[in-house]
């Protein structure tokens, strides 16, 4: 049966990031990207038709979020994950690394300690080295390519006077949607030792069959007030270029900070079809999501059995959530500084490198599996074709 996701959507000549910067990010222009984290998808024609509706009234000044829009978020969030938040809470920034910056500046000083779980996306390692911030990373857990937190660790560092833990749920690259006692002694270790838990759940909405994304802070108790929550529709709905954001802050002076700051860096008025484009698929974007789950965890069944039958030298660690892979190379004789190289240049493919999350990517690369099954198998043969190469 034919899917509206089988259609490939030409995105050359577009100032497409993926598309048209291959040059750039590879060295040429004839490879298959597959790896920045956006769809090759068209996003809901309800976002579109709204962003059409808005265009023809020709006159585009300031904006400010509407009540029409903190409305329909929390109803998402309500619906979807089950956290009824107060409209009060939200404060609306372009992004989710914007908010991430933000709270670094808002709530630590030059010097003190910001813990990652490394590995991690790679932007948040900029977020804490360019603003003079300490770097403290906790390890995850590779266990036979099932990846947990090392609580021990993480428990060691968080008492060694760690400012803020940024938590990654659902993560990335690992793609785990963690468990509520994950989540639990997550909290448990953040009230214990006075760490202000940010939460980027920019992929919540990404969840596969089995797995159930909880909000973290929707566990919070009541005397545990350190938490914010970073959501957006960007990643859900395919529009990453019309930056909107949010962050959901329940804490009365946690959410002044941020909002001062959000206000110094003259960062707190937005695109107006971001805005339009937010509210309507927050409002009507639920059946194409659906359409879109069933066919990300098509594409995924179909690239796990792939490599398994074709390329078993490289291990899909298959994702609880999100649209991306984490593929364990190690087997392929390649030294991993090579990787990328390798993928490029003889397999003809762009895919995050994985030295590019953290040393514990050592050995493996991302890869974005949104896109058109024919894409997808296209992709995957090219790999095929250059680990035969190898071993001839």
């Amino acid at each position: 049966m034919s899917s509206i996701f089988d259609e490939i959507v030409d995105r050359k000549n577009t100032d497409s990031l993926k598309w048209d910067c291959c040059k750039q990010r590879f060295g040429r222009e004839d490879i298959l990207p597959m790896w920045v984290a956006d769809m090759d998808f068209k996003s809901p024609s309800v976002i579109t038709e709204a962003i059409i509706r808005r265009a023809e009234h020709g006159v585009f000044g300031y904006t400010e979020v509407s009540e029409e829009l903190t409305a329909a978020l929390t109803g998402w969030m309500k619906k979807r994950h089950g956290w009824q938040i107060d409209d009060r809470w939200l404060v609306f920034s372009p992004s989710v690394v914007t908010s991430v910056n933000t709270a670094i500046l808002a709530y630590t000083n030059p010097g003190d300690k910001v813990l990652l779980q490394t590995p991690i996306y790679y932007p948040f390692y900029s977020s804490i080295k360019d603003n003079e911030r300490q770097l403290v990373t906790n390890s995850l857990r590779n266990n036979n390519g099932y990846f947990e937190i090392d609580f021990e660790d993480l428990e060691r560092k968080l008492a060694d006077n760690v400012k803020i833990m940024i938590f990654c749920s659902p993560h990335n690259p690992i793609g785990r949607v963690w468990k509520i006692h994950e989540l639990k002694e997550v909290l448990r270790l953040c009230k214990k030792y006075n760490v202000i838990l940010v939460s980027d759940e920019i992929h919540s909405d990404l969840v596969f069959s089995g797995h159930k994304h909880i909000p973290v802070s929707s566990l919070a108790e009541k005397d545990f007030d350190k938490c914010i929550t970073l959501v957006s529709p960007t990643k859900t709905f395919n529009i990453a270029g019309l930056s909107v954001s949010a962050a959901i802050i329940p804490d009365t002076e946690l959410r002044r900070k941020f909002r001062s700051f959000i206000n110094k860096s003259g960062t707190g008025l937005l695109n107006i079809f971001g805005l339009e484009a937010a509210k309507a698929a927050y409002t009507n974007g639920e059946e194409w999501l659906e359409e879109l789950l069933v066919y990300l965890e098509g594409n995924l069944n179909v690239l796990e059995e792939y490599f398994k039958k074709n390329i078993p030298q490289i291990k899909v660690i298959r994702p609880e959530a999100t649209y991306l892979v984490w593929l364990d190379c190690k087997e392929l004789p390649v030294p991993a500084e090579k990787l990328k190289d390798f993928f490029v240049n003889q397999a003809g493919v762009g895919l995050n490198d994985g030295l590019i999350f953290g040393q514990e990517g050592y050995g493996f690369q991302r890869l974005n599996f949104a896109c058109p099954k024919a894409l997808l198998s296209e992709g995957l043969e090219r790999i095929k074709n250059a680990v035969q190469k190898l071993n001839k």
